[in-house]
């Protein structure tokens, strides 16, 4: 069969102005999953709405979609004697931490700059995922997930039922400043930590550590008491070999000496005359060559200057060389010494060819260990101090923490109730309940936060996964979002079936919701209301016809537009897509949705 693209009779007009801050997922292929044979989805910012006749495969959307960000793959899903597989196409800002992550794993961005993401399955349940490119673990795309989508749906396990979920969101809605207290508290949270355990660790191990601290006291002081200089080593070498030389290497100096400058001091017994040196036969030659009017003989002469003057420069320090060299067997005796001394260090306290380096290394190591394996009185008492201070600073900030997030709770509780007062569930009521124990702090306070449904009067309060039916706990999540749509990172929602059980006038809130959640997020939505489908900026629909010359039922996936749309929000009104009636209230639906954006 061949490769189906949702297709467009005529550019839908966008009714809402969706401006997606964290990215979006701009296309979406599946090929070979349940009855979807080879379908490529545009998806646009905004509202995008799922319709079809029941069974047709409206969920394969949301399930392709989850497959694609890291969800499990089930064996079931893949078409008889085919290879299942998702690719999405992500148009992320240069900001998104996607990309950090992305590069980490060793994914490049596509020619137009967007990031390529891709899964496959096999009939055999294998799978193997693709970012930019390369291949890497599921666990890479899940983590990418976080960042990227929520799911909602009856039968998915939802971000936002999970305490520490709820914590994080309740500290979101409570604002900056809180957040900003709540990575105070982490830091202060650690530095306690690594204090308390140090102090733990010395107490448990004092003997241990005491031991190690006289090792490493003992080998500071035995290169104390030696006091190596930095480079010293190499030093003493060099003195060691000038001393025992010295004879040699002075006999090697007066002799470059005589022939550079002369015997000029007499010290070497020269006799009378002019002196055959080099320094005489240059000058010799350069005062022959200066008398004559050529040029160029002119500058050859000043040449030859220039190198009377260096020659007797280097016999000047020739001189200074043999008047300080001194075949000292006293000195030689000292020096052979010190660099005895120095060598045992070496060969006890360095690594092989670390040299006198090593040594002043090991030595810098064993003092910075020895501040930490102190289990004196007076140290313990000093860290036990430092431990106490930091754990009350900690209590400070928890106390603080657990304010701000007090304070959150009860106005996030009110604006989801509002919510749902329009999403067919006007008696239920939401709030969270924080318990706080001082006692055991943890990394972002000491609070225990539940989000608590009481879905009608005389209900008990339950945690909202638990007190919640399937469609109740989809409206909730919607609520929810609705509530957080300016704060929430994830750029990506999906809701399937959010409007199960709920009819009329409620319906219509549901869709208003969802098009202002639009407006800050790309939302998928898989729906069979009309009046949610009404309030979309791209409308898709799934169609399932038998594929004779394939001996399947295939899938089909297009977009709609126009009177295209028209029939199709007719089909999901009566039940009849070509219905005057049906079309009429259509259009009245279409219009009454963009009036109340």
């Amino acid at each position: 069969m061949a490769t189906r693209t949702a297709r467009r009779e005529q550019p839908p007009a966008p009714v809402t102005p969706a401006r997606p801050h964290g990215g979006a997922l701009s296309e979406l292929h599946l090929h070979g999953l349940g009855s979807i044979d080879d379908v490529t989805l545009e998806l646009g910012p905004g509202l995008t709405v799922v319709t079809g006749e029941t069974g047709a495969g409206k969920t394969m959307v949301v399930t392709g979609l989850t497959l694609l960000f890291g969800g499990r793959a089930d064996q079931g899903r893949v078409r008889a004697g085919a290879r299942a597989g998702v690719e999405g196409r992500l148009v992320l800002p240069p900001e998104s931490p996607v990309w950090a992550r992305a590069a980490d794993a060793g994914a490049e961005p596509d020619e137009d700059g967007s990031l390529i993401l891709a899964r496959t399955f096999s009939a055999e349940g294998r799978s193997r995922a693709h970012l930019g490119g390369r291949s890497v673990p599921v666990g890479v795309v899940a983590e990418l997930a976080e960042d990227l989508l929520a799911v909602h749906g009856q039968t998915d396990q939802l971000r936002l039922t999970r305490p520490a979920e709820q914590r994080r969101a309740l500290d979101r809605y409570a604002g900056p400043a809180h957040l900003a207290l709540v990575e105070e508290h982490r830091a202060a949270y650690a530095a306690w930590r690594e204090l308390a355990e140090d102090l733990d660790r010395r107490r448990g191990q004092a003997r241990e550590l005491a031991q190690t601290a006289d090792v490493l006291r003992h080998g500071l002081e035995e290169i104390a008491a030696v006091a190596p200089e930095p480079g010293e080593d190499e030093e003493l070498d060099t003195l060691a070999k000038r001393l025992g030389d010295a004879d040699a290497l002075r006999s090697v100096a007066d002799t470059a000496r005589l022939a550079l400058v002369g015997d000029v001091t007499g010290d070497l017994g020269g006799e009378g005359g002019l002196p055959q040196d080099a320094t005489s036969a240059l000058a010799t030659a350069e005062r022959a060559l200066a008398g004559s009017d050529d040029p160029t003989l002119v500058l050859l002469a000043q040449d030859l200057a220039d190198a009377v003057a260096v020659v007797s420069d280097v016999g000047v320090q020739l001189a200074g060389y043999v008047a300080d060299l001194d075949a000292d067997p006293a000195r030689l005796a000292e020096v052979l010494d010190r660099r005895a001394a120095i060598t045992a260090l070496v060969r006890k306290y360095a690594d092989v060819g670390d040299g006198l380096a090593g040594v002043l290394a090991w030595a810098a190591d064993a003092e910075s260990r020895l501040a930490q394996l102190d289990v004196s009185d007076e140290a313990l008492e000093a860290l036990e101090a430092a431990r106490d201070a930091a754990r009350a600073e900690l209590a400070a900030l928890s106390a603080r923490v657990t304010e701000g997030r007090r304070a959150a709770a009860e106005g996030f509780a009110a604006a989801v109730g509002e919510e749902l007062a329009g999403l067919a569930m006007k008696n239920a009521q939401v709030a969270f309940r924080i318990d706080s124990d001082p006692d055991e702090p943890g990394p972002d306070g000491v609070d225990e936060v539940v989000l608590l449904l009481t879905p009608h009067p005389g209900a008990p309060a339950r945690p909202v996964h638990k007190g919640a039916s399937g469609g109740e706990l989809s409206r909730v999540m919607l609520a929810i979002e609705v509530v957080f749509a300016g704060a929430d990172p994830v750029p990506v929602m999906v809701f399937d079936e959010v409007d199960a059980g709920v009819g009329g006038q409620a319906a219509g809130e549901i869709g208003r919701r969802l098009a202002r959640l639009a407006r800050e997020h790309q939302v998928v939505v898989v729906t069979h209301l009309a009046q949610v489908a009404a309030f979309a900026d791209t409308h898709l629909v799934v169609d399932k016809s038998p594929d004779s010359a394939a001996g399947v039922t295939a899938t089909d996936i297009r977009a709609v537009a126009g009177e295209d749309r028209v029939r199709e929000l007719a089909r999901m009104l009566s039940g009849l897509a070509d219905s005057d009636t049906g079309q009429a209230h259509a259009r009245e639906l279409l219009a009454v949705a963009a009036e109340r954006q």
